[in-house]
């Protein structure tokens, strides 16, 4: 009985009465709200015992129709399947609430309504609405709409993946080609001369990125490379003894029973001069190696077919060999996203040129050890 009056009375609370709590005057725990790097550590640690003693919620209504900020970011969710999520992005989603909420802000998704599903009307009624103060975007492709829209409204925006020249630089991303070019240094070490590669649909830049890195690396080590077209490419001439060589081409027709990728990957098993080892583009595409690499009763791992994955998402560790794969940095990137996106809230000045961040090999099982006589 006696916890609803005192969550009445918490809910009345006013700043004079935890300025008076603090010791302080108002205008002190004024900035302790608001800026508090101009409030003495001591001080401010007083404050804020004040402010969790007494439950106090500032009126964010109130601070918001004073400066004009809603102290929230708009995140443009991609589409996704509730029933199978893309573990990449909740992982980037948990991140940027992090990063948001530790600059007192909170991020508001939304996603363009059907049956249109147009992202620029979408935008259009959230800054229409003065919902929030900014805008992050993610998957960003070349040309890419929303890009070009949010440019001419003239709204805050940062973006995870790169945008095009002439086009606003405010976007963070990670060296997608150094990754895979590190991915088969790596498997150069082990002894692993022969290696192909599986991506995805090549009109995605960083898959196109993770392919031309894989490449590049491929001819300046002088390995024997074979990237497969990527995953719903139309099917080319068969793989064989011709497919194999530094920076050639081949694909598998589809086998019955087998999904395009994994028909791709036994097909180039098949030849005379098949693979000791595979870099996939993706963690999911790396499951299909997996499929095919057993399909043709090899195994995975060491004394067989070396796989890595891209993304480090949490299926690496519980697959069977344990997947090496490419971790992102999710936090960092997220964390980058916001400071920028807030310095031009604040009005500073927008960034000339984006952001590249590394990432970091995570060698588990799957790459094996070396390679006999390698």
């Amino acid at each position: 009985m006696s916890e609803g009056p005192q969550r009445a009375r918490r809910g009345a609370v006013t700043i004079e009465e935890v300025a008076r709590a603090a010791g302080v005057s108002r205008q002190t725990v004024s900035n302790a709200l608001n800026a508090p790097q101009r409030v003495r550590p001591d001080t401010l640690a007083r404050v804020t015992a004040a402010i969790r003693g007494l439950g106090y919620q500032p009126d964010q209504s109130a601070r918001s129709l004073r400066s004009g900020a809603r102290r929230t970011l708009g995140y443009l969710a991609p589409a996704d399947d509730p029933l199978d999520p893309n573990p990449l992005m909740a992982g980037f989603l948990e991140a940027l609430v992090d990063a948001a909420g530790a600059e007192g802000r909170r991020v508001l998704l939304f996603r363009p309504a059907p049956p249109t599903g147009d992202p620029t009307a979408a935008i259009d009624e959230l800054v229409a609405a003065r919902q929030v103060d900014g805008l992050v975007l993610a998957d960003v492709l070349a040309e890419d709409a929303r890009i070009a829209h949010v440019a001419r409204l003239g709204v805050p925006f940062v973006s995870f993946g790169r945008t095009g020249p002439g086009e606003p630089q405010h976007w963070v991303d990670i060296a997608n080609d150094a990754a895979t070019a590190a991915v088969l240094r790596h498997l150069a070490e082990l002894g692993h001369r022969r290696i192909g590669y599986l991506g995805a649909a090549e009109e995605l830049p960083w898959m196109a990125a993770r392919r031309a890195g894989f490449l590049a690396e491929a001819r300046r080590l002088g390995l024997a490379a074979v990237a497969l077209p990527g995953a719903g490419a139309p099917a080319g001439s068969a793989a064989g003894a011709g497919g194999f060589g530094p920076g050639a081409d081949g694909f598998g027709r589809e086998a019955e029973g087998f999904g395009e990728a994994v028909a791709a990957v036994r097909a180039v098993l098949r030849g005379p001069d098949r693979p000791t080892a595979f870099v996939a583009g993706s963690d999911l595409l790396a499951l299909d190696v997996y499929e095919a690499v057993r399909a043709e009763g090899l195994v995975v791992g060491p004394g067989g077919v070396a796989v890595t994955g891209f993304h480090d998402t949490p299926l690496c560790r519980h697959l069977h060999p344990a997947l090496t794969s490419v971790r992102l940095p999710l936090r960092a990137i997220a964390g980058e996203l916001v400071a920028r996106l807030l310095g031009q809230v604040r009005g500073e000045a927008a960034p000339t040129a984006g952001v590249e961040l590394p990432t970091e090999l995570v060698v588990r099982g799957s790459s094996g050890g070396r390679v006999a006589g390698g």
